[in-house]
């Protein structure tokens, strides 16, 4: 039978209402100070409790292999802690009401790597995404998604640098190829599209109008000696010259 008092008291494993059991001190009848509690699935917590809550630091062993490691609040995962899935993946940083809130760093088995900011469990903010090939990432999230300012570097040596929307270069930027070529004007959608300049490894230029990765529209064409002529293209082929 558990005893109230307002000091407090270790008593040995009592099966509560729910099925779980827990051993470890307790205050006013209320789970409070060091204590383990084991549920029916096999999941454990090992740590602080205050008034009857998971407070302060303490591990959580889950039924599927996964661990937390950390800071508590009422019941849930608030400041700073590690997470270790039973996969390999593991995120170390802060955390609110049970998500990864503020900055962290996570990995993955494949060798992908985020170091940046969270919110509610999301990417978002600023951040750098090592891939698993590589390649790089450094610039803005949104709710998981590559959106804002940001620099891609290619595992093969392609560079961009510029806008972004939903993982899509979208918006003005400027793409290197590990070749010599380059272009800076517009994207939507990953292709250059609108207004842009590309240039080719042996100093050729178009200067002009795109549409969905081609030149389309009218635009200016130099030569490697500066020479330059106005013409019409459409889906990447000049179809006429009109100066």
């Amino acid at each position: 039978m558990l005893e109230e008092s307002d000091s407090r008291m270790k008593q040995g494993p009592i099966t509560l209402p729910s099925g779980a059991v827990y051993s470890g001190e307790w205050r006013g009848g209320m789970r409070d100070g060091e204590g383990t509690q084991e549920w029916p699935d096999g999941s454990k917590y090992v740590g602080y409790w205050l008034q009857d809550k998971a407070n302060g630091y303490g591990t959580l062993y889950h039924a599927d292999g996964d661990v937390y490691e950390g800071e508590w609040q009422d019941d849930k995962a608030n400041g700073k802690g590690v997470y270790n899935h039973a996969n390999g993946a593991n995120y170390n940083g802060e955390w609110k009401d049970d998500k990864q809130h503020g900055f962290g760093i996570e990995r993955w088995p494949d060798g992908a790597i985020y170091e940046g900011f969270y919110h509610e469990g999301k990417k978002n903010g600023r951040g750098k995404l090592t891939f698993a090939d590589g390649s790089i990432y450094e610039g803005d999230f949104e709710l998981n998604e590559i959106s804002g300012a940001g620099t891609y570097l290619w595992s093969d040596g392609k560079k961009y640098q510029g806008q972004w929307l939903n993982n899509k270069m979208h918006g003005r930027g400027q793409l290197w190829w590990p070749d010599g070529k380059e272009y800076q004007g517009d994207f939507l959608e990953d292709k250059r599209h609108g207004m842009g300049k590309f240039k080719w490894k042996d100093g050729r230029e178009y200067e002009g109008e795109w549409a969905r990765g081609k030149q389309h529209g009218v635009g200016v064409y130099r030569n490697n000696k500066g020479e330059e002529r106005r013409g019409q293209w459409v889906d990447g082929r000049r179809v006429q010259w009109l100066s």
